[in-house]
């Protein structure tokens, strides 16, 4: 008797066990969407823009810790550069770098690459190929160049335009290498240029830096362009009269911002969401392309790396500049990108932190 009656006080309905599962089945899953949650939050694509006072150094860290080095800066000034870069890949947990892609041969771009392997291990080099232009210095940062590509006994790759770069956790697509551009559109571009409509004739370039090395890296539906120097020449025959490109969320603004690239059409033609750019305060920044960007239909926000003494009142707000007028203390522009195209832009002079979706 006693039995029957503790088997009943015990008993637990159907109805309240099916409810009781449904909840713990409820919390398991939330449990699990909050670990997946913390664990993508935990594992963005990193991107940092590196202050090399006027010269280009962007190093991209994938979410399983591949890590691609967009040019070296400069030579000399005591390491400045290699220390700035090391110090930005160390930050970022890092040993060594697995890419280094230089994309042409300017002092600006590849003059430390030495300095830089002194400091860090290097795994591949990514370039265009042989120099075009010829000058001593030019000739002596190449011949520099080959010499430590020789004496590391490194991987050395020369993709032509169309071909995958191959870092593991990206998709990088060459557009343009050795002055020869992608004949083909990107997937869900090449639509008319209506910005084309009026005509916007560009000097044929023969330097090196019309052979840039030009990126576009796809993160889940986030669209990045990198085309180093690129000149407008070039830029215009892969926007006009179709755009082959397609649009861009982050566009990291050709040739340091110098008036020798980025035309209208182009800028346009792209839709930048976010432009960020890495000049010097003496170097690029001309005030037409900071114009040409600030009135573009789609931009957000534009990004500086540095003030533009040059554009002086033409300057984006004091709040995207990393290093403002006078300061040489080599503030960096970063970007964590989620593989859901959200993505944040944090100017680490002051933390000012803006989030894009």
């Amino acid at each position: 008797m006693n039995s029957t009656r503790s088997d009943q006080a015990y008993a637990v309905p159907p109805a309240r066990r099916q409810g009781a599962l449904a909840l713990v089945l409820m919390l398991l899953s939330l449990c699990c969407a909050a670990d997946c949650s913390t664990a993508h939050a935990q594992s963005p694509l990193k991107i940092i823009f590196i202050d090399v006072e006027g010269g280009q150094s962007t190093l991209f860290i994938t979410p399983t810790h591949q890590s691609l080095l967009v040019d070296t800066g400069w030579a000399g000034n005591d390491n400045r550069d290699a220390d700035r870069i090391v110090k930005a890949a160390h930050d970022a947990g890092l040993t060594k770098l697995d890419y280094v892609l230089i994309t042409h041969y300017h002092a600006d771009h590849v003059g430390g690459v030495s300095q830089l392997a002194a400091k860090i291990p290097i795994g591949t080099f990514i370039d265009h190929g042989p120099n075009r232009e010829h000058d001593a210095a030019i000739d002596r940062d190449y011949a520099t160049y080959l010499q430590l590509i020789a004496t590391m006994h490194a991987t050395r790759i020369t993709p032509k335009p169309g071909d995958k770069v191959p870092i593991p956790g990206l998709d990088a697509t060459v557009v343009s290498s050795d002055g020869v551009l992608m004949d083909h559109a990107l997937p869900g571009a090449g639509q008319p240029n209506r910005f084309c409509a009026t005509p916007d004739p560009r000097p044929h370039d023969e330097t090196e830096n019309a052979r840039s090395l030009g990126i576009y890296i796809s993160y889940g539906p986030l669209r990045i362009l990198d085309l180093g120097d690129l000149t407008a020449d070039k830029e215009q025959v892969l926007t006009c009269p179709n755009n082959l490109i397609g649009r861009i969320d982050i566009l990291a603004v050709s040739h340091h911002g110098w008036d020798h690239s980025s035309s209208p059409a182009f800028i346009d033609g792209i839709h930048p969401r976010v432009a960020i750019m890495d000049n010097g305060e003496h170097k690029g920044g001309s005030t037409s392309v900071l114009k040409t960007i600030e009135s573009s239909p789609s931009i957000e926000s534009f990004w500086q790396l540095h003030y533009s003494a040059e554009a002086g009142a033409a300057n984006t707000p004091e709040k995207y500049i990393a290093n403002p007028q006078g300061t040489d203390a080599g503030y960096a522009i970063t970007i964590e990108a989620q593989s859901d195209g959200q993505f944040a832009v944090v100017n680490t002079r002051t933390g000012l932190t803006q989030h894009y979706r």
